[in-house]
């Protein structure tokens, strides 16, 4: 049955995510929860982003593993400023994300899956991660 709804759910999330970003589109929307998680995934070990994975509706769950470079090193989680830095700068010109884009994610993302099961499955993420999602 999920799969059977991913596009009516995604198209609701991403209505969601720009409405709480202040984005005029939802290509804009799109670009921003792209580099939110990519970002985010950028921090994770291949296990642990699978566990996260597993948390998302299914076309989120997509967007988060799509051009993974799995073995790629795993870089350190780092303040807020500076992910928020590095999501700004995710496709250059074509971003227009605001500062506060993960926590705009996060906030629409929290509407969008189980409260529950996202919180039982973050809290068995390193302490840096959970906070993202904060």
């Amino acid at each position: 049955m999920s799969y059977r709804q991913a596009s009516r759910d995604f198209d609701a999330f991403l209505i969601d995510a720009r409405d709480t970003a202040m984005l005029q589109t939802t290509n804009q929307a799109y670009t921003m929860v792209e580099a939110v998680l990519t970002v985010f995934r950028r921090r994770l070990p291949v296990a642990e982003a699978l566990a996260f994975a597993d948390l998302l509706p299914p076309v989120l769950r997509a967007i988060f593993v799509s051009n993974w470079d799995a073995g790629a090193l795993v870089q350190p989680f780092a303040d807020r400023d500076a992910l928020t830095r590095e999501v700004l700068a995710f496709r250059g010109d074509h971003n227009v994300s605001p500062a506060s884009s993960i926590a705009d994610v996060a906030a629409a993302l929290r509407r969008h899956v189980d409260p529950d099961a996202f919180e039982r499955g973050l809290a068995r993420l390193p302490p840096e991660a959970r906070a993202y999602w904060r």
